[in-house]
């Protein structure tokens, strides 16, 4: 059987336990560096393999991680004992990052991918003033609100999920658009979009209530307009042991 990978390299974030099995690894297996590699064994926790994946964004570099972090959801479990056996195993995810568009009230214009979620947060103690249109029809005239994300189904379970957004299965065709601490409408707990859509965001009154535009950990300040879409174009190859699985770990999720 032929081998899937020849060349691993190793990336650890800077906390001591991942740096120390970091280590382990590189005296155990041989190793090049993460430009020459065909596979990367990322060492931490997700924010780790969220900076490894924007790193080789246009590689389609696959990326298997190993939790030496806190949550760990987008990561496997730390062994040192049979590695290369788990990765010829690995069950391959391909996601695909949202696009973000952004101008600036000193009209400069701003570009950034994201894999977990396209947000817009307000700066000062006043609330966020945003209209809302996809695909070029308004939606919402007026969201007042402390901001709105547009989450990825990768990204369902992070920031979107704990201001109140669903959970959307890896395959689900959709995104989620989710406000953040609505206050009018009130009721207006989001919507479900088709992952074609193309939504823009305008700041209504941007001089006076000042909106910061993020995706993942890119962020821009006093933005006017905000557009997002999915990057259909762009394959991001996540690796997981059999069973573990991001679709299987986002039904976890949805079970408690």
């Amino acid at each position: 059987m032929s081998q899937r990978f020849h060349r691993i390299a190793f990336v650890a974030s800077p906390t001591p336990d991942a740096r120390a099995a970091a280590a382990a690894l590189m005296r155990r297996y041989d190793h090049v560096t993460p430009e020459d590699a065909d596979v990367v064994v990322a060492l931490g926790g997700d924010g780790l393999t969220l900076q490894v994946l924007h790193r080789f964004m246009d590689q389609a570099k696959p990326i298997y991680g190993m939790n030496r972090g806190t949550v760990g959801f987008l990561m496997n479990e730390f062994r040192e004992d049979g590695l290369l056996e788990r990765l010829e195993r690995a069950e391959r995810s391909v996601i695909h990052p949202l696009f973000m568009e952004t101008h600036d009230t000193e009209g400069r214009r701003h570009e950034a991918r994201a894999i977990n979620e396209v947000s817009m947060l307000r700066q000062t103690h006043q609330t966020a003033k945003l209209k809302i249109a996809v695909d070029g029809q308004v939606r919402l005239p007026e969201l007042i609100a402390d901001g709105l994300l547009v989450a990825t189904p990768a990204g369902s379970t992070a920031y979107n999920l704990s201001v109140g957004g669903p959970i959307l299965p890896l395959d689900a065709q959709l995104l989620a658009l989710t406000p953040i601490s609505a206050f009018r409408p009130r009721r207006w707990r989001g919507a479900l979009l088709p992952n074609f859509a193309r939504i823009r965001i305008e700041v209504l009154d941007a001089e006076h209530r000042p909106v910061a535009a993020v995706a993942d950990h890119t962020e821009f300040r006093r933005v006017c307009t905000v557009e997002t879409w999915l990057d259909q174009a762009t394959d991001l190859v996540l690796l997981h042991d059999p069973g573990h699985s991001l679709d299987e770990r986002i039904l976890r999720e949805q079970f408690g």
